[in-house]
């Protein structure tokens, strides 16, 4: 049975029930990790990175990387309250969801989406997923600012594997779920595939029927065909499918009762993201390994969402995208005289056709553009010991982008801006598991059009650009049984793009700001005798504005919206011999402002979530609670003080599942 944390503790199980708790010291594994773009250990890695395991995240509940989130220092994501739109914020950093941007790259096998729509992942059928936090822009390029989160799905191999799930709770919930891996031609051929749907009744009420207006249905799938003609050579051609068939956001206007609208529109989402790769590695020869990855991520983000919530529609905003990204990356690895090294080439291009309409008391709008672009780079990266002890590694990249928006009715406008991104880190190695290391680094946000703002002119606004030091100590002590991390990092953000808005829909981004983030990230995680496992994680930021004025508002010093101080999580999980585990954690997250005049807020909370499990042979039957204590943090105010953003209610789960 996995743990719910980082890493595996089956052979801590194994070990107790064959030598009792007595003999039996349990230890925590090496983790190797890969977001780096090489395959690295953990405890060696100069930089703050998170480790979970997909299998254990599926025991316990979590279907998202919002729940993840919780378990990562100084990652949040903001209150908005639409599924597949989720716009992520890491060390005060925050994405925006009409800029086409993100401050934070996901990666899901190696592909990446770069803004916050699409930003979503159910979990299911994942190997493992990495959190690498800080800039990030040497190795990963434009909207790696503030880190990179990476999914590794499973790959079919010789062993075959199977499993199958079913779960039921509160509010509806029932979902279901399948997973296949078999070889086709031992040794050479492949096939792997994995789906999901996962549906719940909604908790917003309409006051005139009495329904539920916010209904959930998520759908995914995976299909990977793996081949491996000799021993050096190895190709994965990969189709993922999502689609999200949802009521209303979880909307609401300040005035109302809670939780309950009267809207005379009806609100829905359906969205739909597809991602087509081909993945091919050849090694050369000891320490010489070629890598190509080609993809084509396509996302739709369709929703129509009421914002006067009356029976009169008054207003109401509709989007209709079509975004589309095409990247090929290329990148040769290998080593000379102890020096490990990367060199690769980058190319993408974006062709976006965006829909949007807005209505208004004034009147019905219904502005169409074009958003193309494109972007091409070259990066290095080495890692090279100095002296006993002692190690550099040292990074670059040169890369340029060009953004060319065309509205319907009006002339073509184009941007163009070139970046050098260098990284450089001296780590001291000064016990076999534990380091000591400083880094600095920088990273940037792509430039772009305000789409859907002719009074404006369509203003430009400029890349974010950041620079950022950390220090850092990892390691395991106390017999391995202990591992902790802990950062100190400072970042200057220069032309901080901010997100605006006045009226629901009307929503701008500006270059206005200048910003300090200062912060502390802290992991603790250790495995007692007795199958007992404690896991803890800190993140503290202050992100604040220096200086900012947008026209004649002044908003020096105040706090970049969506950012939380604080953000914590305590988990404590017990594996007894004879298969059966229980988790109790509690996960809390500091208040934020929704504005740039902090004058809108959602409070902090704490949440407490319960699981429990019990497994015999291939079966295994768990349940879970989420915020038992039914707690609420509403965001009161977002869009300028008109809407509130609700959450979500306890609640409770079982799931059954089969495993071959």
């Amino acid at each position: 049975m996995p743990s719910p944390h980082r890493w595996p503790l089956a052979p801590l199980a194994a070990a107790l029930a064959l030598c009792g708790a007595a003999r039996a010291q349990p230890v925590l594994p090496e983790v190797t990790v890969t977001v780096n773009k090489q395959a690295e250990s953990l405890d060696a890695l100069p930089a703050s990175v998170s480790v979970f395991d997909g299998a254990a995240l599926e025991s316990t509940g979590i279907h998202g990387l919002d729940a993840l989130a919780a378990q990562v220092p100084g990652f949040t994501f903001q209150a908005f309250g639409q599924s597949a739109t989720q716009p992520p914020v890491m060390r005060g950093l925050t994405a925006n969801f009409v800029s086409f941007s993100s401050s934070t790259l996901l990666l899901v096998d190696g592909v990446p989406t770069l803004m916050a729509q699409g930003f979503d992942h159910s979990l299911q059928g994942v190997e493992r997923v990495e959190v690498l936090r800080g800039p990030q822009s040497t190795l990963h390029g434009r909207n790696a600012e503030a880190g990179v989160v990476s999914i590794i799905t499973r790959q079919p191999g010789d062993a075959p594997y199977a499993a199958l799930s079913g779960e039921a709770g509160s509010h509806g919930q029932r979902a279901g779920s399948l997973e296949l891996g078999r070889a086709l031609v031992p040794g050479q051929l492949y096939l792997g595939l994995s789906g999901e749907w996962r549906e719940q009744d909604g908790f917003i009420r309409h006051q005139s029927t009495g329904q539920r207006v916010d209904g959930r249905e998520r759908q995914s799938g995976r299909l990977v065909l793996r081949w491996t003609p000799t021993t050096a050579t190895e190709a994965s051609l990969r189709y993922a499918a999502q689609r999200w068939d949802d009521g209303a956001s979880l909307w609401g206007s300040v005035q109302a009762p809670r939780a309950s609208v009267n809207s005379g529109t009806e609100g829905w989402n359906r969205s739909r993201g597809r991602t087509l790769s081909l993945d091919v590695s050849h090694r050369f020869g000891p320490g010489l390994r070629l890598r190509s990855i080609t993809a084509r991520n396509v996302f739709d983000d369709r929703v129509l969402q009421d914002t006067d919530f009356q029976p009169a529609s008054l207003m109401h905003v509709k989007r209709d995208y079509r975004l589309a990204t095409t990247s090929q990356q290329l990148r040769l690895e290998g080593e000379t005289r102890g020096a490990r090294w990367l060199a690769g080439l980058y190319a993408d291009r974006d062709g976006h056709d965006l829909r949007y309409e807005q209505q208004l008391p004034t009147g019905l709008m219904r502005p169409t553009a074009r958003l193309g672009g494109s972007t091409t780079a070259l990066f290095t990266h080495w890692t090279v010991p100095l002296a006993d002890r002692w190690t550099l590694t040292v990074g670059a990249r040169i890369e340029r982008n060009r953004v060319r928006l065309t509205p319907q009715g009006s002339a073509r406008r184009g941007e163009e801006w070139s970046r050098f991104s260098p990284k450089l880190s001296l780590q001291y190695q000064w016990a076999p598991t534990a380091q000591v290391y400083a880094t600095y680094s920088e990273g940037y946000r792509a430039g772009g059009f305000n789409v859907f703002s002719p009074a404006m002119g369509y203003a430009g606004y400029a890349p974010e650009t950041v620079r950022a030091v950390e220090i850092g100590a990892k390691g395991r002590l106390l017999d391995q049984r202990l591992r902790y991390a802990a950062a100190l990092y400072t970042q200057q953000v220069r032309d901080m793009q901010v997100q605006q808005m006045g009226l629901p829909g009307v929503v701008y981004m500006t270059n206005a700001a200048r910003a300090r983030s200062t912060g502390l990230d802290l992991e603790l995680d250790y495995v007692f005798s007795g199958g007992w496992q404690l896991q803890t994680a800190l993140g503290l930021n202050r992100t604040r504005f220096g200086r900012f004025s947008d026209g004649a508002a002044v908003y020096d010093g105040h706090r970049n919206p969506f950012a939380p101080d604080v953000n914590a999580h305590l988990a404590l999980r017990y594996d007894a011999p004879r298969g059966w585990w229980a988790q109790a954690a509690v996960q809390g997250t500091g208040k934020v402002y929704l504005d740039a005049a902090n004058r809108y807020t959602r409070p902090g909370y704490a949440l407490l979530n319960l699981a429990a499990g019990y497994a015999s042979g291939p079966w295994e039957i768990s349940a879970y609670v989420r915020n038992a204590a039914n707690r609420r943090y509403d965001a009161v105010g977002y869009l300028n003080g008109q809407v509130v953003v609700y959450s979500p209610p306890r609640e409770l789960g079982l799931r059954l599942t089969w495993r071959m």
